[in-house]
């Protein structure tokens, strides 16, 4: 990991380290338009293609059915079954308590208003394959799928050597009632839930993380459904000081490095002493690692910044707006205050951001590459949609009725105004009627 010393670096040079540019993305982006206008055109035919070239698989359908995802979660050793289980617990506790009704305001007399959640009625969700199968990406979409109350859920994840998911990905299946898994990694499974085939279900919103090829995906068929956020390669930012442990440090920039070669871990300290322990306790750790190969080149392509002080390393860290961030202090509480642009946050130095990827309660479905900036995580109202109310009785049309008329003029939009008129007029004149027959 290169060390920079923050004084030192120019504006350009801070925006050149939060970029997260890779030099082929150009040829990313039209592989993945070739795919995407591919799964369009031929449907069904192309997902199998896409699954023997890019899968190594001759597939004989495109999806398990709940059958037969019962008899491969099955298999499941019973210490995983119950990690999931409370996993999910935690996830379902968290995501519940999201799901919040509102109070009518009357925002002038005898004008009502309020919002109703609706759930979203196709949700299509990617669980990423590849270099690792994540049952607990599974976990953090459906589960708040489900306590959304959405109609329909698409699985789509890549196909196993034998054809077939891993029985952690066919228990959660089994757990959340989800009934079907389809066999599609990559680009064209994002295609295939945008467009829909002879065998997949069109959704009206992707939600899940993946490669720069799933993410550019979703980016690419955005006017043709909803997504949830760019969520791409994987990072941590770990603002440290003194009171960190360099070894507990380490762990946790090695945990978003094994993600995979593009994955970015970003240690920020006012501490010397602690960056030099720290980068010897990542060539002591990663020497271990199963996945070091793919642990070390995203340690390569990371860096550390020396700071003079915690604010500064805010301002950084704000600038690079983290998907996780990592505040390694006993001072944590402090800087709370001063975050502006982050994923998901863990606090202290007995915190790691394992935590939340697996069980803490929280989604690990989070912003990539300065999103962070603009979105939020993955959570129960990701599901839902917001629809507006209003009610007027006869005050409240009196009350509102001239502003409406004076900016409906001022617009020049006369049939709005008339729409406001007609139905004071009616009022007056029915008011007018009551009068005379009470003269009567």
């Amino acid at each position: 990991m290169k060390v920079y010393n923050y004084k030192d670096l120019s504006k350009s040079k801070i925006e050149e380290l939060c970029s997260r540019q890779i030099e082929d993305d150009r040829a990313v982006e039209e592989r993945v338009e070739d795919i995407i206008r591919t799964v369009k055109n031929e449907g069904d035919k192309a997902l199998f293609n896409f699954a023997k070239a890019f899968d190594k698989v001759e597939l004989k359908k495109l999806f398990l059915d709940a059958a037969e995802l019962k008899a491969i979660a099955s298999s499941i050793p019973a210490d995983a079954k119950k990690a999931i289980e409370t996993a999910y617990q935690n996830i379902k506790i968290f995501h519940q308590a999201q799901l919040k009704s509102e109070d009518k305001i009357e925002t002038m007399p005898g004008v009502i208003c309020w919002r109703e959640s609706r759930a979203i009625e196709k949700v299509g969700l990617y669980i990423p394959g590849g270099t690792a199968v994540l049952p607990s990406t599974f976990l953090m979409l459906a589960t708040p799928a489900v306590i959304a109350g959405c109609k329909e859920i698409v699985v789509c994840s890549p196909p196993q050597s034998d054809g077939k998911t891993n029985c952690y990905l066919a228990y959660c299946a089994v757990l959340l009632g989800i009934e079907k898994i389809y066999l599609i990694g990559g680009a064209q499974a994002v295609a295939a839930m945008a467009f829909g085939t002879e065998t997949v279900p069109q959704v009206y919103k992707i939600f899940g993380p993946g490669n720069r090829y799933v993410t550019t995906a979703k980016t690419r068929i955005q006017n043709k459904v909803a997504i949830d956020m760019p969520a791409g390669p994987s990072e941590v930012l770990v603002i440290a000081d003194d009171t960190a442990n360099p070894a507990f440090v380490a762990a946790d920039l090695l945990a978003q490095a094994e993600h995979g070669a593009d994955s970015q871990a970003i240690l920020v300290s006012n501490s010397n002493k602690l960056i030099e322990k720290t980068l010897k306790e990542i060539e002591n750790q990663l020497s271990i690692l199963p996945r070091k190969e793919i642990a070390s080149k995203a340690i390569a392509n990371s860096y550390t910044i020396l700071v003079e002080n915690l604010n500064y390393a805010m301002d950084f860290s704000n600038e690079y707006a983290p998907e996780h961030l990592i505040l390694a202090t006993e001072s944590h509480q402090d800087l709370i205050p001063l975050i502006i642009n982050a994923g998901s946050v863990f606090l202290g130095n007995l915190t790691p951001e394992s935590a939340g990827d697996y069980a803490s309660g929280t989604n690990h479905t989070l912003p990539t590459s300065g999103f962070a900036k603009a979105y939020s995580g993955v959570s129960t109202d990701a599901f839902l949609k917001k629809i507006t109310f209003q009610h007027l009785s006869i005050n409240g049309l009196k009350n509102i009725g001239s502003t409406v008329e004076i900016l409906a003029g001022a617009e020049d939009l006369q049939a709005h105004k008339n729409a406001v008129t007609i139905r004071l007029e009616e009022q007056r004149y029915k008011n007018k009627e009551q009068g005379l027959r009470s003269k009567d």
